[in-house]
């Protein structure tokens, strides 16, 4: 017990040296989502096998295939169209039900649905912003829908850490990033489990970023933690000043 609260206190610590940035209060939090929010329990990486089946079939590898699945509302099959990927029937249809797999056993983590909630019952605006194809999207809506704004790399055409996606999210949420260009009195917070992504991606436009790590060697251990200290934050904000 004295351990976590010690815990608990450091990261508070680490948080407030993060946020003395300007007179600003955190209006609206972004998750990440895969990683974050959400579990991805059976890994079998579809969109990855049909690139490898591109390989096989002589298509040469581009260093933006990852980009450009990712960037665009595309099926398997449209994917294996627009990128000239000779792939058989039988091969595709095992793909797809490896696809069908994967997103059925999307799960979302426990902490992930109470850090929303805590944030939604302080009237935070939440939103997510994530890498993915197109089929994930409708398992993130299922799991969390109806939140103040989504990003989704595959509908904005950008991927993070493109300053486009986080724009994005912005716009959605009603609140536009900045702290390190000047005074204003919202901010958005980004939490996710990507270092360059969730931490540092956001930071280079002007919103608060900060790095999940699970196993406990972050700052951010769990999201309920993230939840806590942001409600905390804005609640020091009104009374005049952080930890007063």
């Amino acid at each position: 017990m004295v351990r976590s609260f010690a815990r608990h206190e450091l990261a508070l610590q680490q948080f407030s040296s993060t946020i003395r940035t300007g007179e600003f209060m955190i209006s609206a939090v972004v998750f990440d989502a895969f990683g974050t929010l959400l579990n991805l329990q059976s890994k079998r990486h579809p969109f990855r096998q049909l690139l490898k089946e591109g390989i096989a079939s002589g298509r040469r590898a581009s260093p933006d295939d990852v980009r450009v699945l990712m960037s665009n509302p595309w099926s398997l099959q449209d994917a294996a169209d627009h990128l000239g990927i000779i792939v058989s029937p039988t091969r595709l249809k095992a793909l797809q039900d490896d696809l069908d797999r994967e997103v059925a056993s999307i799960t979302a983590f426990e902490d992930g649905v109470e850090a929303v909630a805590l944030l939604r019952a302080e009237d935070v605006r939440v939103g997510i912003c994530s890498n993915l194809c197109e089929p994930y999207g409708a398992a993130v809506l299922q799991a969390f829908p109806d939140l103040d704004g989504y990003a989704f790399s595959y509908q904005v055409g950008a991927m993070k850490p493109d300053a486009v996606i986080y724009q994005s999210i912005s716009n959605a949420l009603q609140v536009k990033p900045g702290h390190l260009f000047g005074d204003q009195h919202d901010q958005i917070a980004m939490v996710g489990d990507s270092l360059k992504c969730d931490q540092d991606g956001p930071r280079a436009v002007g919103m608060l970023g900060f790095h999940l790590d699970r196993s406990g060697r972050g700052g951010v251990r769990d999201l309920v933690q993230f939840a806590q200290l942001v409600i905390e934050s804005r609640r020091g904000h009104l009374k005049g000043g952080f930890g007063d």
